[in-house]
């Protein structure tokens, strides 16, 4: 499908929107398949972000004509946002909506690095897939410890459930987040997209995370959700710094537009859920259309034509589908002992024992007994005698593999 040579519905009664259809009747929670759930938020974290982007465009604009533009594909990116938000379960309590989104985090991020053809953006892709996978791992410990919910459930046969890069480990400085950003004009397609999907992803977590952390009932969540926003800063530092800053506001327009299509397309040939693919085939509808005022845009202000941007043509790639990802977790959970150095990563073990990662670590974590993502664990152990997890068979990585004793040194420690 080429979503630039479908001719869209311009009247001004096209979309129909009104209150009724976009407050939405809830989702049940017991009869929402993971993956179901999984695609509602990542599809929430596209649509802010284009409200997100739409807003700071138009803070940088000075024409009016073009604000009024922006405005009218803001306020539709609005409503598509609030009815996908509307599909949340009334009686899904925060830490199970957590859980979905770390779940999002971990399998869309190695559905996007399998796919990723250039070797440098797949790498910030596996370093930081651990992180969040580790971070699954936790928020399921407090769950358990706390009684909130079941995480098997949850997550369904899809996801393991288990230690990654330990989150005590993730707390770098700032400097070594700053990634090598890509050429937008001379970047695969799908590299572009890919980009794109996890930025807008990662940043809604963080958002997220930042805004709902301080709801939480004990002083133990709300802990963790602050250390846990900190991680997903990094992250979004780290990803959008992968975009290219040359590209126009107008070009990056069209790019997160046809993102969108792209992305509804591939939900609503994924969704198990009637009702919600219908949302979806509908959505893709009004994104299409506001793909083409997008184009129509960036010829007026800018003199140029979709086709300098998609010299492959714009057909849509190869679909994204939530499938299990298992086994290249586990391939990519080798990797565990890396850090961030500048632009780069390297194995803890070969940095220089003065490097800034230490010392800022030791600074932010401070006592470690006092982490709130590994008390998380801790008391989980004492309470119930061990961990929780969700695993196929046993970690593979050796130091990470005990039930019984909560690692903070693997990816932390150069002798660990």
């Amino acid at each position: 499908m080429n979503p630039f040579l479908i001719q869209p519905d311009k009247s001004e009664n096209a979309r129909k929107d009104n209150w009724n259809n976009i407050c939405v009747k809830p989702c049940v929670k017991e009869e929402t398949a993971p993956y179901t759930r999984v695609r509602m938020i990542l599809m929430n974290g596209t649509e802010f972000e284009t409200v997100q982007f739409l807003h700071r465009f138009s803070r940088m604009c000075t024409n009016n004509e073009l604000r009024r533009e922006l405005s009218l594909l803001r306020r539709n990116a609005q409503i598509r946002q609030k009815r996908l938000a509307a599909l949340k379960p009334e009686n899904e309590n925060l830490l199970e909506h957590t859980i979905g989104y770390e779940q999002l985090a971990v399998d869309l991020t190695a559905i996007l690095a399998k796919r990723e053809k250039n070797t440098y953006v797949k790498k910030q892709f596996d370093f930081a897939l651990l992180e969040d996978f580790d971070h699954l791992y936790r928020y399921a410990d407090l769950m358990e410890l706390e009684k909130q919910g079941d995480p098997a459930k949850l997550v369904g046969d899809y996801t393991e459930i288990m230690p990654g890069r330990p989150t005590i480990a993730e707390q770098r400085h700032p400097y070594d987040d700053v990634k090598f950003y890509i050429n937008h004009y001379l970047s695969d397609l799908n590299t572009r997209l890919n980009v794109n999907i996890i930025t807008a992803a990662e940043q809604q977590t963080m958002n997220y995370y930042m805004n709902v952390g301080n709801f939480y009932a004990t002083p133990l969540g709300r802990r963790m959700f602050t250390e846990i926003a900190m991680i997903e800063e990094q992250h979004v530092t780290g990803y959008g710094g992968l975009k290219d800053p040359s590209a126009t506001w107008l070009e990056n327009l069209v790019m997160n537009a046809y993102t969108s299509c792209f992305l509804y397309e591939s939900c609503r040939n994924d969704e198990t859920d009637e009702r919600i693919a219908e949302i979806y085939t509908r959505h893709l509808s009004d994104c299409i259309a506001d793909l083409a005022k997008c184009a129509l845009l960036l010829e007026k202000y800018e003199g140029k034509v979709w086709q300098q941007l998609f010299p492959e043509g714009g057909d849509l790639p190869e679909l994204i589908a939530f499938r299990s990802q298992k086994d290249y977790v586990r391939n990519v959970l080798k990797t565990v002992r890396l850090t961030a150095v500048e632009e780069g990563f390297e194995e803890l073990a070969l940095v220089p024992d003065d490097f800034r990662y230490f010392a800022y670590n030791k600074r932010i974590a401070g006592n470690p007994d006092s982490v709130a993502t590994h008390i998380a664990v801790r008391e989980t152990i004492r309470t119930y005698g061990k961990d929780y997890r969700l695993e196929d068979k046993p970690h593979p990585v050796t130091e990470l593999a005990s039930r019984t004793e909560d690692n903070i040194s693997v990816g932390r420690e150069k002798s660990a």
